[in-house]
């Protein structure tokens, strides 16, 4: 039994570097052995074999710390997902910037609540300074701002509600019924938008989507679809444009979507939560250039910029559009009546609870730069086109589209149901992870390069083992 004497001198060991440093090293344990491609990429166990290992009763007494990193070793990382080896080419989530996973350590530590200055000071105002970096990186004007996010799904949430009041300056406070107003999105829309539609009460009907071409929105039925809308008199929330879709990593053509949206005076929000990175790129795309016409923007650094979950933002043209999507009193928490701009980020923001994520991301832009992680992202995306290229040359496999950015979608020809198998057969062996989905009704493989360690070497193993694979499945 655990005394009060017992339990104090616990927490004054654990308060020391010796202590720290046993956790620290599990991980850089972890990037030592992964980073070179050691060991299964992730584990043929299935979620009840997983269980068993923790399925005792909740400890009522502690233990020692090395008993605890030793069953860390033993009973978490030998089936956790490699994200840091190079044969992960999976979902789109990346091998960690070293400095910004050393980050976390201290964000945890200094425990602060980035929802009221008076309860982080530094923090506040360093969130301000990054998301003014981002912002001028975008080429938003002056009194342009933004909020920190858990991800893409909670970024375009906020800006939906923020262009849900600002259609329906009423909303707010009496609710939406009836034909309140609709959302138009891209058929290969991440699914966020159309949850976002659901849960601020429109009803999953006033989701319009826009067919694609080539895997992009077609502007053309977008055109008539805003013209139809706007002659019925219905009210046109926001247009939901994409730059770098789940799918495919494709980039509608944000400059031609913009004008339609000026045309109808008609919010634009653009979920760049994956491809808003290539804003560093040494040559970003034309697509990427027109980010700066959109009214609010998602964007996920722990995607193109490589930091570790979860650093997402909400970035908005003009904060009082951010503002006005949480119109509530709390006196508890918010000041009201001072003369200067009001610091806090509660009043911006979705959560109260919010997390120092920021501080990861400055000191990632601190230690390696915009310019290095650009680099870094044009390394991926290079990574992919060299994949394309090398798809032709295996007869047995063909691709979908051309890569637009870190993500390549093929398949090899052969049934569809031999395409639908490939993929889980192939995880299992623990060699590499991709994964897959279906476009146009056929079912393909699809690979996200997130990891820089990623070479040449890497990807021809990745389509040797896809054939070897489809070769035991009968192909």
């Amino acid at each position: 039994m655990t005394s009060p004497e017992d339990i104090h001198s616990s927490l004054r060991a654990d308060e020391t570097e010796e202590t720290g440093a046993k956790f620290l090293g599990i991980a850089a344990r972890y990037f030592a052995r992964t980073r070179l491609g050691e060991g299964q990429v992730s584990t043929p166990l299935d979620p009840a074999e997983i269980a068993k290992r923790f399925s005792e009763a909740m400890p009522l007494d502690g233990t020692s710390v090395e008993a605890i990193v030793a069953r860390l070793e033993r009973d978490v990382l030998p089936d956790a997902n490699k994200f840091c080896h190079p044969m992960y080419m999976g979902h789109q989530v990346c091998a960690p910037l070293p400095a910004a996973v050393w980050t976390e350590s201290v964000i945890g530590a200094l425990n602060q609540s980035l929802a009221i200055f008076e309860m982080s000071p530094t923090g506040t105002m360093l969130e301000h300074q990054v998301i003014r970096w981002m912002c001028d990186l975008v080429g938003y004007p002056p009194g342009s701002a933004g909020t920190m996010t858990s991800g893409g799904t909670e970024a375009t949430f906020t800006a939906i509600l923020s262009a849900r009041n600002a259609a329906l300056p009423n909303s707010w406070d009496d609710g939406v019924a009836g034909d309140a107003g609709y959302v138009i999105h891209g058929e290969h829309a991440h699914y966020a938008v159309t949850r976002a539609i659901g849960q601020l009460g429109l009803g999953k009907k006033r989701g319009v989507a826009i067919r694609s071409k080539n895997f992009r929105m077609d502007t053309a039925h977008l055109s008539e679809t805003l013209d139809r809308l706007v002659s019925e008199k219905k009210t046109v929330i926001a247009v939901v444009a994409t730059a770098g879709s789940t799918a495919t990593g494709s980039f509608d053509d944000l400059d031609a979507i913009a004008d339609l949206c000026d045309k109808h005076g008609v919010w634009l929000h653009v979920d760049g939560a994956h491809g808003a990175s290539a804003l560093l790129s040494k040559d970003p795309p034309a697509a990427v250039r027109a980010l700066k016409r959109a009214r609010s923007l998602a964007w996920d650094p722990h995607k193109g910029m490589l930091l570790p979950l979860s650093a997402g933002m909400l970035l908005v043209r003009d904060e009082r559009d951010l503002e006005g999507a949480f119109s509530q009193q709390a006196p508890y928490l918010f000041k009201s009546g001072d003369a200067e701009r009001n610091p806090d980020h509660g009043f911006r923001s979705f959560q109260c609870s919010r997390r120092a994520d920021v501080l990861k991301l400055w000191v990632a832009l601190q230690r390696y730069g915009a310019r290095g992680i650009g680099e870094l992202y044009d390394g991926l995306c290079a990574r992919t086109r060299e994949l394309h290229a090398l798809i032709d040359r295996y007869p047995e496999f063909e691709n979908i589209h051309e890569p637009e950015s870190n993500i390549l979608c093929f398949r090899y020809k052969g049934p569809d149901q031999l395409n639908a198998e490939l993929r889980p057969s192939f995880n299992k062996n623990g060699t590499g992870w991709i994964t897959s989905t279906v476009l146009e009704g056929r079912s393909v493989l699809r690979v996200t390069i997130m990891n820089p360690r990623t070479e040449t070497e890497h990807l021809q193993a990745l389509l040797d083992g896809l054939s070897a694979e489809a070769t035991k499945l009968g192909a």
